[in-house]
């Protein structure tokens, strides 16, 4: 079974070699807004020129063996294959509902595996209310090192966000680890192999990241991009985080150093767009895809 999802995964790499500076341009139906299936998404990205699409876990693990190989031959048929999908377990709660999600990980990450996904992602939230910066942190590294263990058990790089916006970070009694140098010490903590960076050009603006933090990065340090601009007119530290423009669209946000420090590092992974905007989500499937795709060279092109 292994070997049948690597050669089907392995007839995908020709598409990614042909991406734009070796960076794999993702769809991400979820943050355009779109409402979509797995095979639907698929189907759009392949429709307007995207490498690869989110895995849906849950549908994925609900296959049979048989039908994961007919959808990865229908991916390898659109030249499409898959950039990363979502962590399932509430690590930020309570410990009963963290215990209840991370004993059902390993099977979850087991049939992620077998339809050949590589990538998980989640976002660590910036503040507490009740947890100071040492206790949070502590809680952190404990839960989010054991679900690392857990993927790299089935070949999974699990990526971490720090959220960077003003607006977020201090409006609660603690805040908590919203840069980038704060987050590598968490990956430090956590001290497992397969864990890096969630990088977001809107959170890297926000924190006042330069490209000279990501040129001091490796590409395992990364998991996977995402692209933003800011919008214009509003103060930075009174920007909110579900209100950000499409890349290059205001350039606010000054992309090249950006994208500039991914390509020098050699970074390959998935980029997609995450613009939160009213306006995209509003737009019907084809022309979200399609401005999508629009503001991804654009951004490239700079």
């Amino acid at each position: 079974m292994q070997r049948r999802t690597f050669i089907a995964l392995a007839a995908l790499a020709g598409r990614a070699q042909a991406v734009t500076r070796g960076m794999q341009l993702h769809l991400s139906c979820g943050a355009l807004g779109i409402q979509a299936n797995q095979r639907q998404a698929i189907d759009l990205a392949a429709k307007h020129g995207f490498d690869s699409v989110d895995a849906d876990g849950k549908y994925l693990n609900a296959l049979s063996d048989g039908e994961v190989q007919d959808l990865l031959g229908y991916m390898r048929s659109k030249k499409v294959g898959w950039a990363l999908t979502g962590l399932p377990v509430d690590f930020r709660g309570e410990d009963m509902a963290f215990r209840d999600g991370i004993s059902k990980l390993p099977a979850y990450a087991a049939g992620l595996q077998r339809a050949g996904v590589r990538r998980m992602t989640t976002w660590v939230m910036p503040r507490s209310e009740t947890l100071t910066y040492r206790a949070n942190f502590k809680q952190h590294a404990s839960r989010l090192g054991e679900v690392a263990r857990i993927l790299n058990g089935s070949g999974l790089r699990f990526g971490l966000e720090y959220i960077g916006p003003k607006t977020l970070w201090t409006v609660q009694r603690y805040p908590f680890a919203h840069t980038m140098a704060e987050v590598r010490e968490l990956i430090a903590e956590m001290g497992q192999p397969n864990v890096g960076i969630v990088l977001d050009s809107w959170h890297w603006y926000h924190a006042g990241d330069s490209g000279s933090d990501i040129s001091n990065l490796q590409p395992k340090d990364i998991v996977s991009v995402d692209l933003n601009d800011a919008p214009l007119n509003v103060p930075k530290d009174q920007m909110v985080d579900g209100k950000r423009e499409l890349p290059a669209s205001t350039g606010v946000i000054d992309i090249k150093p950006f994208l500039g420090a991914l390509e020098k590092i050699g970074f390959d992974g998935p980029v997609r767009v995450e613009p939160f905007n009213d306006a995209v989500r509003k737009l019907p499937p084809d022309e979200a895809a399609a401005a999508a795709m629009a503001a991804l060279k654009k951004a490239f092109a700079s």
